[in-house]
């Protein structure tokens, strides 16, 4: 299977479902309904190791790509998630050189970073061997800074700067709450989507990956036309719901 980097890097542009319930099989159906890529959420979603760990098995059996977004500031979760298996980690609220910097050592093994030798299960999820594992660890396995307030956008081409960055993933919602200073949730203002195709733009002149969460589907060919790969949309709670909605509402009579 060829690894989320090396499919992003190619050009290809990837559609990722949004769990958020610490439930296995929910994690796999969404791969085996059709999504190339899934991401636990650990920040606002129900996901703790366990369930992530379950997670990623799940997803390597139905073939889909493997992300994980740890909570806020948590970059020892980052490793955590590299060693059960994670293709790639979406940290939040990366607002400077230095948050970028902490991250990135978390995720990249010597020289480039500091983490700590451990991947025994992403290894053997993989079918690699130690030493194939580490050969190919720090290109293969992906890094995003979550792009959500306006420090952030002021520091972007330090954060794009940072060895071990390998890309921003644009969180509107918190975009737009940090850009109105609490005044209100508009990820798709214009403001919001100003500002996230004038990341995507700075992003891709550095020569990394652009990511985004998408609230409609619509958004998702908007956000491509900006230049974006990686594109959030569909979680799992409005999914299944959504279903059992359409579901009762073609049983009535």
């Amino acid at each position: 299977m060829t690894s989320l980097a090396q499919r992003l890097r190619s050009g290809d542009k990837i559609v990722t479902a949004w769990s958020g319930l610490a439930v296995p099989i929910v994690t796999e159906l969404l791969a085996r309904g059709g999504y190339e890529a899934v991401t636990l959420d650990m920040q606002h979603g129900q996901h703790d190791m366990a369930s992530v760990r379950e997670g990623l098995v799940s997803l390597t059996l139905a073939g889909a790509h493997r992300i994980v977004r740890v909570p806020v500031g948590d970059n020892a979760m980052a490793s955590r998630a590299l060693d059960v298996g994670a293709e790639a980690v979406i940290a939040p609220m990366i607002n400077s050189r230095a948050d970028a910097e902490a991250f990135a050592a978390a995720m990249k093994y010597p020289p480039v970073g500091a983490r700590s030798w451990g991947p025994h299960r992403a290894a053997m999820l993989a079918g690699q061997t130690p030493p194939d594992y580490l050969a190919g660890a720090n290109d293969s396995l992906l890094s995003f800074a979550m792009i959500e307030t306006p420090e952030a956008i002021a520091a972007l081409e330090d954060i794009l700067s940072v060895p071990g960055i390998d890309g921003v993933f644009v969180g509107p919602s918190d975009l737009s709450l940090t850009l109105s200073h609490g005044a209100g949730l508009d990820p798709g203002g214009e403001r919001t989507q100003s500002a996230a195709a004038d990341i995507a733009r700075r992003t891709l002149a550095a020569g990394k990956l652009a990511g985004i969460y998408c609230l409609e589907p619509e958004k998702v060919g908007e956000a491509v036309a900006m230049g974006y790969s990686l594109m959030a949309f569909g979680n799992d709670m409005s999914l299944i719901m959504d279903a059992a909605g359409g579901a009762v509402k073609s049983t009535r009579v």
